[in-house]
């Protein structure tokens, strides 16, 4: 638990709110402090920016069923707040989606866990996933262990994650992430991944973006009303972000593609094909319509929605990670095989076009697979 939601929990129980009449006894409650600058704001403005990946419209409908002030009050999204105003948000529990009990391993030793993390499986409890996630499955494996997510992989996002065993472990192994980050932006390592790293990530796009580097750099869309979005900045500006991208195969309309990380900035690979005109097939906030990923937040995707995205997830997989372990030296090769959804999805795809490539994808559940 995080230092901000140890100071959310205590505060809560220090204000202890009365549930109104009327509230459900499942009613999950969240407290939201408002702080002096937000005074002014309308209620379901204010709910929008702390919530994420949530509409105004949204945002509304959630004030209009379950905003209260401290007292009991109702709240009506027309209303201003205040400075030091609380907001009490009475919602029903949200349901999380169960979860592989037994996470597999790619590899283990006393410094460092690679984990081959599933598709819709949270790696680090959050205020809706806090059961069924990456952690609290290893917690359960491996009671009274140190554990820590040397980097992270998005709830969809399916494949190779590293989890260091010891203090030392994490700060080396972040360390590693880190300097390789820093070289490339300094302008070592063009064409070659800095660090003694090359992380290599499969996607399946709609269209066929070109062979070679996307080299645009990020920077948060501070336009966006959903605050995790990112966008690519002028050049000069923004953190520096280059993806190398490799067609493997082609079907008409889409591509199964390599991507190969030479800085790790925050949906990167999506972003950047996404700006050349090739989104990843199922991505809900860079792909044909950025509401997508707000209804699948409140879970009201429609079937002309999902039939649009065409995958409950984005088609993204964390496939190779090449290093140098941060304690030991060993060169280590980890390979997560491309996940049965993602390959069933591909090989149902009509007239494959296969290209004639020297890399071969390994298959979850293919003859001679794990």
């Amino acid at each position: 638990m995080s230092l901000e939601q140890d100071k959310a929990r205590d505060e809560l129980a220090r204000l202890d709110p009365p549930r109104p009449s009327g509230v459900d006894a499942a009613a999950i409650l969240r407290v939201f402090r408002v702080p002096p600058e937000s005074a002014g704001m309308r209620c379901d403005v204010f709910i929008q920016s702390q919530l994420r990946n949530t509409s105004r419209t949204r945002a509304r409908a959630i004030v209009l069923a379950s905003a209260y002030s401290l007292e009991g009050k109702r709240l009506r999204p027309s209303d201003r707040m205040r400075g030091e105003d609380r907001v009490c948000l009475w919602r029903p529990p949200f349901e999380e989606q169960e979860a592989p009990r037994d996470l597999s391993l790619l590899y283990e030793d006393a410094h460092l866990l690679v984990v081959d993390k599933p598709p819709l499986m949270t790696v680090h409890p959050t205020a809706r996933h806090h059961k069924h996630t990456v952690i609290k499955r290893l917690e359960a494996q491996r009671p009274h262990e140190f554990l820590s997510l040397v980097h992270r992989l998005d709830r969809e996002t399916s494949g190779a994650l590293l989890v260091a065993r010891s203090p030392l472990a994490d700060r080396e192994f972040k360390r590693l992430l880190e300097n390789r980050s820093i070289e490339v932006a300094r302008g070592k390592g063009t064409r070659e991944p800095a660090g003694g790293m090359r992380k290599t990530y499969l996607a399946i796009t709609w269209g066929e973006p070109p062979n070679g580097m996307i080299d645009a750099p990020l920077e948060p869309d501070e336009d966006n009303p959903l605050r995790v979005k990112m966008r690519v900045a002028a050049r000069g500006t923004g953190l520096v972000a280059r993806t190398e991208v490799t067609v493997l195969e082609r079907r008409p309309g889409y591509a199964l593609i390599a991507c190969e990380l030479h800085t790790g900035r925050q949906h990167q690979i999506r972003v950047h094909l996404a700006s050349i005109g090739c989104p990843v097939v199922g991505d809900k906030l860079y792909g044909p319509d950025e509401r997508l990923l707000a209804r699948a937040a409140d879970l009201e995707l429609t079937d002309a929605d999902k039939a649009l995205l065409e995958l409950p997830r984005h088609a993204l997989h964390a496939h190779r990670y090449r290093l140098n372990h941060a304690l030991t030296g060993e060169v280590l090769d980890l390979v997560s095989p491309l996940p049965r959804d993602l390959s069933e999805f591909w090989h149902a795809l009509p007239a494959p076009g296969a290209l004639e490539a020297d890399l071969r994808v390994p298959v979850d559940g293919a003859s001679g697979g794990r």
